[in-house]
């Protein structure tokens, strides 16, 4: 692991926010390396408020939007809400749908197959809107890319209002309205918005013309706060206010699908990172293993006994994904392992059984091993199916655009795409994207890195230090968990592995005038001779509260020894 220890922010900076706030150097730092640095952009973050959230008339080509669908539901018109088959895609099908279903009942949702229609708006989504007399579709995280779709809809007399958040190619899709804040020519404040979010900046504006406000829309946030962390879009901004109140909605009135899916892991107050391990693979899931439609059902049911059944349906479905990402996963390793005759700058593998559904969870996994930008393909269809995941700081969506003669179609973000190509390409763009990556990555990229946003000592962690740190969540990208590196600690003595199979290391840290802190590192069991004998040693860490036998103390989440 490489550790790098932030630079120190503007002094002066620093202090003015220190006397502003009565607050600590450390507090001070973390708050200036976030952007905030005054009273206002502290109480903004430290208090979100709805009030923080924008105009949705900001946004290009809303006021289209919502005046084709008050045409649609004064012309009685059928709408189509359709969805990609993730969480985020999932979530904005069930926000959209539940909304417009409370003032009108003539709309209907769609997720595509995974396996026979793949990602996005597909031509036989649109077939099917024809022969169900469907004139206004209505596509959430998916759709900007999708011109030649849209054109093909259009001559059937059927309109689209895209609602995405992916980068737009070179030409917008001519629909009814195209939302998406990453459109060069659209001026909204904020450009890192989920498919979930851009779609309830719709809600937001059709509400608003019925005299409603933001305080009338809290109810559909769990759907927001759960895209929000599925998606790994940056918790800042307009982001961190949707997430806030997002969670409180799921810690204290969920909608009856998410409680179902709480309910099986007795869990009792969640946190966006809780959001993303619990809550948000039970919903993938269903599109990985089933079809998306059961992961809608679910976040749409209003009977509480029907939404458990669900989620038990579902729930068994993220049992078999764990079994079958486990065996893909070890076959790809295996792979890999046979092909290492030469030093490689990415990870690439192939096999036509390999299971679409996970292929993406499988991606991640090896770029975790590996630490390469990772592509993992099987077959889909005539064609080969790719997800793509990469290492923090190298953009593979670029990567990828640089091979584009080898590709069918591509999409995604930056550190996650997924592509089709014909199979007979494979072997090329397979070099290509070795070519591309070689020549352009940073090298230092390819050795994991620690960001260390301050060091400290021991005696400076204390409850009320913890207490204003808690203030800091929800975490996610572009607001991470504090993470410190201290100095000369050493352990009492009762350093130890522990876990079933002792892979885990547990201890009790000091240091000079501080008092004794418990410190658990999860699958760093072989660093134990690191702290034994009483040797010196510094260590990297995030603070955490441990509960045992109704009683809470903190302690000392270790990423790294040295």
């Amino acid at each position: 692991m490489r550790w790098t220890l932030k630079p120190k922010p503007d002094i002066e900076k620093v202090e003015t926010l220190k006397k502003a706030l009565q607050i600590d150097d450390v507090i001070a730092t973390l708050l200036v390396q976030r952007g905030i640095e005054n009273f206002e952009d502290a109480k903004t973050f430290f208090r979100p408020s709805l009030n923080d959230l924008h105009d949705p008339f900001l946004m290009k080509d809303m006021d289209k939007a919502v005046a084709r669908v008050e045409k649609a539901i004064a012309n009685k018109e059928n709408i189509l809400v359709y969805g990609d088959y993730d969480v985020d895609g999932t979530t904005s099908v069930a926000l959209m749908s539940t909304y417009l279903k409370s003032k009108y009942e003539l709309v209907f949702t769609y997720i595509p197959n995974r396996y026979d229609e793949g990602y996005g708006i597909s031509y036989k989504g649109i077939n099917f809107a024809l022969e169900n007399d469907f004139s206004l579709i209505i596509a959430l995280d998916c759709g900007i890319k999708s011109v030649e779709k849209v054109e093909y809809a259009k001559k059937l007399g059927i309109d689209f209002i895209i609602c995405d958040h992916h980068r737009p190619g070179n030409e917008i899709p001519k629909a009814a309205a195209v939302l998406d804040p990453k459109r060069e020519d659209c001026e909204y404040p904020y450009k890192e918005l989920c498919g979930c979010g851009v779609g309830f900046k719709l809600v937001q504006a059709l509400a608003s013309k019925d005299g409603q406000t933001l305080e009338d829309l809290t109810e559909y946030l769990d759907l927001v706060a759960t895209a929000i962390g599925a998606d790994i879009v940056p918790i800042d901004g307009e982001n961190r206010a949707l997430a806030y109140f997002g969670l409180q909605v799921i810690n204290t009135n969920p909608r009856p699908g998410i409680k179902a899916i709480l309910d099986q892991v007795e869990k009792t107050v969640l946190t966006i990172t809780d959001v993303v391990f619990i809550v948000a693979p039970r919903i993938n899931a269903a599109g990985r293993m089933k079809h998306g439609n059961y992961a809608v059902t679910l976040l749409t049911e209003e009977d509480g006994g029907k939404a458990h059944q669900y989620a038990s349906e579902i729930d068994e479905y993220n049992l078999d994904r764990r079994e079958t990402d486990k065996q893909i996963t070890e076959e790809a390793l295996k792979q890999i392992e046979e092909q290492k005759e030469q030093e490689r700058f990415t990870t690439v593998v192939y096999n036509e059984n390999w299971h679409k559904g996970v292929i993406g969870i499988v991606a991640s996994r090896l770029t975790e091993t590996y630490y390469r930008p990772t592509l993992v393909f099987t077959k889909s269809g005539e064609n080969l199916a790719a997800s793509a995941r990469s290492v923090r700081g190298f953009d593979v969506y670029n990567a990828i655009e640089l091979c584009n003669e080898h590709i069918e179609q591509f999409g995604g973000h930056k550190y996650a795409a997924g592509l089709t190509l014909k199979e007979e390409k494979y072997e090329a763009f397979k070099q290509a994207f070795e070519d591309v990556v070689s020549k352009t990555i940073d090298k230092n990229l390819l050795t994991p890195e620690i960001n260390i946003d301050a060091q400290i000592d021991l005696k400076d962690i204390t409850p009320k230090f913890h207490r204003i740190l808690k203030q800091f969540a929800p975490y996610g990208p572009s607001n991470m968990t504090p993470v410190f590196m201290t100095e000369n600690i050493k352990d009492t003595g009762y350093g130890k592995c522990v876990g079933q199979d002792k892979t885990h290391l547990r201890l009790t840290a000091t240091q000079t005038d501080s008092k004794n802190i418990v410190c658990i590192g999860f699958g760093m069991g072989d660093k134990i001779d690191l702290i034994s004998n009483g040797k010196p040693f510094k260590a990297v860490y995030s603070i955490d509260e441990n509960e045992w036998q109704g009683k809470v103390s903190l302690q000392l989440k270790l990423r790294d020894l040295k």
